[in-house]
């Protein structure tokens, strides 16, 4: 009973090692998640770097057409914002 278990395990296993790689995000949603991770950092210059490789990849013309143009577009203005105002916490919103 046991070497059975055992063997359904490396069997498993083995198929794992044979399937091809899942991503469960898009390199864009990716490089957001760490711009805000920098942010949250206080390392507002690799926050302002991934942030211009952000802007190349969303403002670059899409090989596909994306549905998600504006909400990308929408995030990109976000975190811009979210940038500015790290960096000038004495500004008052208006």
């Amino acid at each position: 009973m046991a070497d059975e278990l055992g063997d359904q395990e490396s069997r498993r296993d083995a198929s794992r090692g044979m399937a091809p790689p899942r991503h469960s995000r898009r390199l864009s949603d990716k490089i957001l998640i760490a711009f805000h991770h920098a942010c949250d950092q206080g390392d507002y210059e690799v926050a302002e770097q991934l942030l211009r490789i952000l802007e190349m990849m969303l403002t670059r013309r899409p090989v596909s057409p994306d549905t998600n143009r504006r909400r990308n577009m929408e995030s990109l203005v976000a975190a811009h914002e979210r940038l500015w105002h790290l960096r000038h916490p004495d500004a008052q919103d208006t």
